[in-house]
C-alpha cells in the first residue's frame, strides 16, 4: 500500500523539526519509526532528509508511505464485501451477517479479514488488515477499515475519544416502558466464559447506551441506539438487563424467536471526520432484509 502526503509548512511550525510536525498531523511515534525505515520517505523541498531537520515557512514536505508487508496469515477468500466508500486512506464496508471480523479457531476462511485480503490481492496491492470498529459475527452493518498505518492510528484515537459517532438499529423483545432513555450499567465478563458478558456492579467497566423507540410492533420495538462507550456486547447486554433483549439473540435472550436467526442488531450510521483531510463524513447502511421480513414498515425510512 502506497500513500503520498504533501504539506506546505505554515508559520506556526517555523524552526520546528519534521517529527514534531508529523505528530501534529496525526502520525504516532511508531508511525515515524516505521517511516524512517522506508527509502526516500521524507522529502523536504525535493531533498531526502532526516526527521530532526528543521522546517521553515513555505517549505514543501512530501511523505512517501510505502507498506509492502501483507497479513500473510490471512487467507484471501472471495466473500461478500459490499464497499460503501473508499479512498486512499479508508474503506467503509457494510458487513453481512454470519461473518466474524478476524480469523480464529474454526473461523479461518470466513471472515471480513479474508474478504479484505482477497479484495486487495486481486488488485496486487499489499495490505495489512486493520479494522477500526469491530462488530460481532452476527451484527450487520458499517465498519471502517484503515488502508495504512497512519489512518489506522488516527482513527483508533478517534474511537477512543468518541469522535467516531455510532448509531445502531435493533429489534428488541417487548416494548420498553419509556420511549427513550439511557442505560448506564457497568459490564464485565461472566466468570468462566471468554465470550459472555454481564452487568457487574463491582468490577465491571462503565458503559452507557442511549436508546430511542422509533416504531412499535405487537410484541417488539424497533430502536435507535447510540453508544456512549464501546464495551463488548454492550447493546445486547444492556437491552437484556432492562428486560428487553434483542430478537434472535441466542446468548442473551432465553426465548427463541423463529423470525430471525441472529441477534437483530445493525450498525446503521457512522459519523466522523476524515482521518487525513478532516472532512466531515457520514455513512448509513440500508436496513437488512431479515429486519424487513419482521416489520415491513421499516422500508419507510
Amino acid at each position: 500500500m502506497e500513500r503520498i502526503f504533501q504539506y506546505t509548512i505554515t508559520s506556526e511550525y517555523e524552526n520546528r523539526p519534521i517529527d514534531f510536525y508529523l505528530k501534529s498531523m496525526g502520525f504516532s511515534s511508531q508511525n515515524i519509526i516505521e517511516l524512517k525505515k522506508m527509502k526516500e520517505s521524507i522529502i523536504l523541498n525535493g531533498v531526502w532528509v532526516y526527521t530532526k531537520t528543521l522546517l521553515h515557512t513555505g517549505d514543501l514536505l512530501v511523505i512517501r508511505l510505502s507498506e509492502t508487508a501483507t497479513s500473510d496469515k490471512i487467507v484471501p477468500v472471495f466473500l461478500p464485501f459490499p464497499v460503501v466508500y473508499e479512498d486512499e486512506d479508508i474503506l467503509v464496508v457494510n458487513k453481512p451477517a454470519d461473518m466474524p471480523i478476524h480469523p480464529s479457531q474454526n473461523n479461518y476462511t470466513n471472515t471480513l479479514a479474508n474478504a479484505a485480503a482477497y479484495y486487495f490481492s486481486s488488485q496486487n496491492i499489499p495490505f495489512t488488515f486493520r479494522c477500526i470498529n469491530r462488530l460481532d459475527r452476527n451484527t450487520t452493518g458499517l465498519t471502517v477499515i484503515a488502508k495504512h498505518m497512519v489512518s489506522a492510528n488516527i482513527l483508533g484515537k478517534m474511537v477512543a475519544d468518541k469522535t467516531v459517532k455510532r448509531e445502531y438499529r435493533a429489534l428488541c423483545s417487548g416494548i420498553p416502558t419509556l420511549d427513550e432513555g439511557d442505560i448506564e450499567k457497568p459490564i464485565g465478563r461472566v466468570p468462566g466464559s471468554t465470550i459472555e458478558r454481564c452487568i457487574d456492579e463491582e468490577t465491571g467497566e462503565y458503559a452507557l447506551t442511549h436508546y430511542k423507540i422509533l416504531q412499535k410492533g405487537e410484541d417488539f420495538a424497533y430502536l435507535s441506539l447510540i453508544l456512549g462507550t464501546g464495551r463488548t456486547h454492550q447493546i445486547r447486554v444492556h437491552m437484556a438487563s432492562i428486560g428487553h433483549p434483542l430478537l434472535g439473540d441466542s446468548l442473551y435472550n432465553p426465548c427463541t424467536d423463529d423470525r430471525i436467526k441472529r441477534q437483530a442488531l445493525h450498525s446503521y450510521r457512522l459519523t466522523f471526520p476524515h482521518p487525513i483531510t478532516g472532512q466531515a463524513l457520514e455513512f448509513t447502511a440500508p436496513i437488512p432484509n431479515d429486519f424487513l421480513r419482521i416489520h415491513k414498515c421499516l422500508q419507510m425510512e
